[in-house]
């Protein structure tokens, strides 16, 4: 006979694949007393990369909350204790030997059996030597468990797999993000066939997966939203804000840039009274897919990636250690959005290879997924260059800093009706600036005066994007 047992299983702060060693609880989902089952998203968090949320690993009813909202938390600390039901065996017979102890995991392994660890729900354990994390005396009593693993390292990608499956939990492996990617889309993850290292099933997977059956319209945003303004007391007393998250991370990451690269900036003024034309043209057609949206930093951003075509030698990257110049192989182009967690850049995976339709519906995909600040670690990394769209609050121009790994970025400024001498006579045309900044380690003047002269010409005859692409 066997009866129901109840104990309390606690859950760790997960390093969500990024080596990052903190997060802050933005939301709790659940509060103690609701049931929770395997796979049900328990709270979101904001890393220095995005903000992810978190599913739990096992079924039961929410002990407690150890963390409020707004708190930074160590990864592998506890942040919440779930009581479980499992069975217990019957009492042994008065005659049977006396029971000898489970053994522990490493003991199971040596003896030829697999030892079960807990992990976050996707990303599989770790291969190497697993080493327990120092019990805090603080914490409550609790049932011991394993702290949650990191990923295992990442390795070059391996031949499409049909489906990927987790040895412990039988299920596929996909991390959060691309989860509630897939569970938006209606896509069975065990019918993805995966990409990803190890088999993980990867954003693209679901988005493939998702493209024959119903493929997805996203309208291109015309601007990107502006950071939340912070509140201002009226009583004149100072105010300090904490600078963590999102924000914390692009500051470290524009003073490495800052003093790290050589930067050097150039300024064109462009007549885009064509470009404005073709967009109205292109909007009013409908010609790129019906719901996407037309904006002129489409235009903008392909005029970057036909400059980029032509001169190659751009798409590079610094390697320190080494003292070599990377060129790329793909360009991944990167938009600055600025949200109200801070500014992050994702980036279009190899951008240069895609129609204008084709980067319309990813132009758009990123930046609403940038707005709802569901941005994942993956989509802000392997840029290689970066637009950074200044003209939306009525900017003229400025000094980018790049974005670190990156050679170049381009500042597109406001357009503005201005005088112009068009064939011989100053009439009103539509004008912006460009500026484009660059590493100089990489990036001779020569080189740099040559992209952004091919942006400007484009531009102001968009024509060129058929004769040069």
């Amino acid at each position: 006979m066997t009866t129901e047992v109840r104990s309390l299983r606690e859950f760790r702060m997960p390093d969500v694949g990024e080596g990052l060693t903190e997060a802050e609880i933005l939301k709790w989902y659940v509060q103690p007393g609701d049931t929770v089952t395997d796979g049900q998203v328990v709270c979101e968090v904001e890393t220095a990369k995005a903000a992810v949320e978190l599913p739990i690993p096992f079924n039961g009813t929410v002990e407690s909350l150890f963390f409020p909202e707004g708190s930074t938390v160590d990864v592998g600390t506890a942040i919440i204790t779930v009581a479980v039901l499992g069975a217990a065996p019957a009492p042994a017979a008065a005659a049977a030997p006396a029971a000898v102890p489970a053994p522990a995991p490493a003991a199971a392994e040596e003896a030829g059996e697999p030892a079960r660890r807990e992990v976050l729900v996707g990303y599989g354990p770790r291969t190497g030597a697993v080493q327990r994390r120092a019990r805090r005396t603080a914490a409550p009593a609790a049932a011991p468990v394993a702290a949650p693993v990191a990923p295992a390292p990442v390795v070059a990608p391996v031949a499409p797999v049909a489906v990927a499956v987790d040895a412990v939990t039988d299920r596929p492996l996909a991390k959060p993000p691309v989860r509630k990617l897939a569970k938006d889309l209606g896509i069975d993850l065990r019918a993805v066939r995966a990409t990803g290292p190890d088999g993980i099933i990867t954003r693209e997977d679901v988005h493939a997966a998702a493209a024959p059956a119903a493929p997805a319209v996203v309208e291109a945003p015309v601007q990107v939203a502006a950071a939340v303004e912070a509140p201002v007391l009226s009583t004149g007393a100072d105010q300090r804000i904490p600078v963590k998250g999102v924000r914390k991370a692009t500051a470290q990451a524009m003073v490495a840039s800052a003093f790290t690269a050589p930067h050097v900036t150039e300024f064109v003024q462009v007549d885009v009274t064509r470009t404005m034309k073709l967009v109205r043209t292109l909007k009013e057609s409908g010609e790129l897919g019906a719901g996407v949206r037309v904006s002129p930093l489409l235009l903008v951003a392909k005029a970057l990636l036909t400059a980029f075509k032509r001169h190659p030698e751009i798409n590079a990257s610094w390697d320190e250690p080494n003292q070599e110049i990377v060129l790329r192989g793909q360009v991944n182009l990167g938009i600055a959005a600025a949200t109200p967690r801070g500014l992050i850049v994702p980036n279009i995976k190899n951008a240069g290879a895609l129609t204008l339709s084709g980067l319309a519906v990813e132009l758009g995909a990123l930046v609403d997924t940038a707005r709802q600040g569901k941005t994942s670690p993956a989509d802000m990394q392997g840029g290689t260059v970066t637009i950074t769209n200044v003209g939306v609050f009525g900017v003229d121009t400025g000094t980018p800093i790049l974005n670190p790994g990156e050679a170049a970025i381009l500042a597109f400024g406001a357009v503005r009706e201005l005088p112009w001498v068009h064939k011989g006579k100053v009439v009103p045309r539509q004008v912006t600036t460009l500026a484009l900044s660059f590493d100089h380690r990489m990036v001779d003047g020569e080189l740099g005066s040559k992209v952004l002269a091919d942006v400007a010409a484009i531009l102001e005859r968009p024509k060129r994007l058929i004769t040069w692409g």
